[in-house]
C-alpha cells in the first residue's frame, strides 16, 4: 500500500481540507492511505471520520511557534513511518519550504497544491512568496491547483502557460451533491423558515477574505426591499463576534440564521433558494461548486475566476458594484427555477470519481482506480 502525507495547518471544513477529504474518501484504500501532518491539537472537524478511513494525525509544531521544532518534528514523522509521497498544501509559495524539508527525510515524490489565488495582499507575504518560489520551488516535483488563477498565483503564470501544473477541479459526489426537496424541507423545519420564504444562503469561514461585511449590506438592501427574507450563514471562524455585531447594528438579528459548522451541506444548500459569495479572492471556492450541484444560482463577486461557472447557474458581479445592484441581481436570481445540473458535471469534469483517478495518476505516478 502506498502512503501519502498531507502538510496542512489543520482538517477543519474550509475549502482545502474539504477538497482532500472528497478525494479521500474516493480512492482505493486497499492501495492507497492518506495521512496528514498538522499544527493543532488534533481535535478537528474531520478528524473522526479520517480515523474511520483509517488515517494518522500526527501534530507538530506550526512555524510560527519554533521554525526548529518544526523541521525536526516534520523529519521524524517521514523518516519514521518512511512516506516516500508528501503533498503540501499551500498558496504561499514559502510552503514549499516543507517540501525541502521532506526531501531530506526520504520523500520521493512531492506535491504542492494550491489552495488560493492570494494571500490577502500586503508587502511581507508578497515578498514572503516571492522568496519561497527563488529558494525552494526545485523541490516541488508535482504541482496542482484547483484554477487558472490559483495555478498563476502560486506557481507563477510561465508554469501554467507551458503546461506544467495540473488543474485538478473541485469535483463533488453528484450523487450527494443535488437538490432534495425532503432535505429542504427537514432544513427549513430544523430552523423554523416557511415555504414562502426566499433565503439568501453563504457558506464560509467568518474571516476577511470572505467578506461578509459587504454581504451584510447586501443582504440589509434585500431585506428592505423585502421584509419576509432571510439570510443563512454557515460557518465559523474567528471575525464571527464582528459578523454578530454588525447583524445587531444594521437591525437584522430576526432575520440572520447562524447555523455553526455544519456537515450536512448538501441538506443546507436545497434549503436556499440563491447563493451569495463576494469574497475578495479565490482559488476555487467549493461551496460555489457545490451549491450549482444542488442547481442553485449564486451571485459571486467577480475577482472569482471564470472556471468556477460550469452550469451558466453563475452571475459576477465587480465589488465595487453598489450595495443596490447587488440587491438587485440576487432577485433577479430568485425568480430562476432549480435546475438539474448532473449532465454539466459530468460532463465538465466535476465528477469526484473522475478527479479522484487523476489525482492518483498525478500524485502515484501511475492509473487511478
Amino acid at each position: 500500500m502506498k502512503r501519502l502525507l498531507c502538510i496542512i495547518s489543520g482538517m477543519n471544513a474550509g475549502g482545502a481540507e474539504t477538497f482532500l477529504m472528497k478525494i479521500y474518501r474516493a480512492i482505493d484504500k486497499t492501495q492507497y492511505q492518506v495521512d496528514f501532518c498538522t499544527n493543532g491539537n488534533g481535535d478537528y472537524f474531520y478528524k473522526n471520520e479520517i480515523e474511520k478511513l483509517g488515517g494518522k494525525i500526527y501534530c507538530i509544531p506550526s512555524k510560527s511557534r519554533s521554525v526548529k521544532d518544526f523541521k525536526k518534528n516534520l523529519k521524524e514523522v517521514i523518516e519514521k513511518n518512511n512516506y516516500k509521497y508528501v503533498i503540501r498544501v499551500t498558496s504561499n509559495a514559502m510552503g514549499f519550504m516543507d517540501l525541502k524539508i521532506a526531501k531530506e527525510a526520504g520523500a520521493e515524490v512531492c506535491t504542492a497544491r494550491s489552495s488560493n489565488s492570494s494571500d490577502g495582499g500586503g508587502l511581507k507575504a508578497f515578498l514572503a512568496h516571492r522568496l519561497g518560489k527563488l529558494l525552494y520551488g526545485k523541490y516541488v516535483d508535482v504541482k496542482i491547483a484547483p484554477s487558472d488563477l490559483a495555478a498563476e498565483y502560486t506557481f507563477g503564470k510561465k508554469a501554467y502557460r507551458d503546461g506544467n501544473v495540473h488543474i485538478l477541479h473541485n469535483a463533488v459526489d453528484t450523487k450527494v451533491y443535488r437538490f432534495d426537496k425532503q432535505l429542504r424541507e427537514n432544513i427549513r423545519k430544523e430552523f423554523k423558515i416557511s415555504d414562502e420564504t426566499k433565503v439568501i444562503g453563504h457558506i464560509g469561514r467568518f474571516m476577511a477574505q470572505k467578506n461578509h461585511t459587504f454581504l451584510l449590506d447586501v443582504f440589509s438592501e434585500i431585506h428592505k426591499r423585502m421584509p419576509g427574507t432571510v439570510l443563512m450563514l454557515v460557518g465559523g471562524g474567528e471575525l464571527e463576534g464582528q459578523i454578530r455585531a454588525k447583524v445587531s447594528n444594521l437591525g437584522i438579528d430576526d432575520a440572520v440564521i447562524f447555523t455553526g459548522v455544519r456537515s450536512d451541506i448538501p441538506a443546507l444548500l436545497s434549503a436556499m433558494d440563491v447563493f451569495v459569495f463576494p469574497s475578495l479572492y479565490e482559488g476555487m471556492p467549493n461551496t460555489v461548486i457545490e451549491a450549482q450541484a444542488t442547481g442553485l444560482p449564486c451571485v459571486i463577486s467577480d475577482t472569482i475566476t471564470k472556471e468556477a461557472d460550469i452550469t451558466g447557474l453563475v452571475k459576477y458581479l465587480p465589488l465595487d458594484c453598489s450595495v443596490e445592484k447587488w440587491a438587485s441581481a440576487v432577485f433577479e436570481e430568485m425568480k430562476n427555477e432549480r435546475k438539474d445540473t448532473h449532465g454539466d458535471f459530468v460532463e465538465a469534469g466535476y465528477d469526484i470519481c473522475k478527479v479522484a483517478k487523476e489525482f492518483v495518476s498525478v500524485v502515484f505516478g501511475e492509473k487511478g482506480n
